[in-house]
């Protein structure tokens, strides 16, 4: 074969390889993402999948229950603040974690979860924590009925979180693990709620339903929703006037 061919060959060989490198690059994409104008400026709500979110406002990051097997962290930004709900594994992901933070963030979890991660701040239900201009409170996460055995509830009173962000005069509520307790019931003045809806852990569209007509939310996402059948709270819920949103959060 004579130089000249040679040299296309290498042309071509050049090209192969640029196209065969930058196939992982451009077949993954950020997670979809829901806008809510505030006070503070545009709140962006990606969906990374199950329990897990990211919040965004002017730059400012706060993740929720970051846990690699929810989905793709490679297109998204480093923690401003992390928030953990409770100690499971499809909710704490320490590795992930220490991967997403940078100096300054900020991890704040319930107690059990603090074991894992020692350098967390914890807060329990009715703990309040105001990190630039945004407000964190914590509320009870628990189950009433379902359990993993006679008298031991899937996650017990007292042990895991819910959040309310208040970001620009909109409040922000995200359950974690819960069922539809009379303290989430008796909330006020959601703007956003996202509800877990998954058996036997969590909560049936019936029992979303149950606690969304009662504290009203402006818009409902049911998230960590595995196999349930999302088609039922939307029936359940069809002339509340709640606004109810199906992502992909399985």
């Amino acid at each position: 074969m004579d130089k000249h061919n040679l040299t296309g060959v290498y042309k071509i060989l050049l090209i192969l390889i640029i196209i065969v490198m930058a196939i992982p690059v451009y077949s993954q994409e950020p997670p979809a993402y829901d806008k809510v104008n505030t006070s503070a400026g545009i709140v962006e709500m990606h969906f990374i999948g199950h329990g897990s979110l990211m919040f965004k406002v002017n730059g400012f990051v706060i993740y929720i229950d970051p846990v690699r097997s929810s989905g793709s962290y490679d297109f998204l930004p480093k923690a401003d603040i992390i928030l953990v709900t409770h100690e499971h594994g499809d909710h704490l992901d320490v590795n992930l974690i220490d991967s997403i933070r940078k100096q300054g963030t900020l991890v704040f979890c319930n107690q059990n979860s603090s074991v894992k991660v020692p350098w967390a701040m914890v807060m329990t239900a009715g703990d309040r924590q105001e990190i630039n201009n945004i407000i964190i409170e914590g509320v009870p996460a628990y189950n009433i009925v379902n359990e993993r055995a006679p008298g031991q509830p899937y996650h017990p009173k007292g042990a895991g979180l819910g959040y309310i962000l208040t970001i620009g005069g909109k409040k922000f509520y995200i359950a974690g693990d819960t069922e539809n307790t009379p303290e989430m019931k008796a909330l006020k003045n959601i703007d956003v709620a996202f509800l877990p809806m998954n058996l036997p852990y969590t909560m049936t569209p019936e029992m979303v339903a149950d606690a969304a007509l009662a504290f009203k939310p402006k818009i409902l996402y049911p998230y960590h929703f595995g196999e349930t059948n999302t088609g039922e709270i939307l029936k359940l819920l069809k002339d509340s006037g709640i606004d109810v949103r199906i992502r992909n959060l399985k």
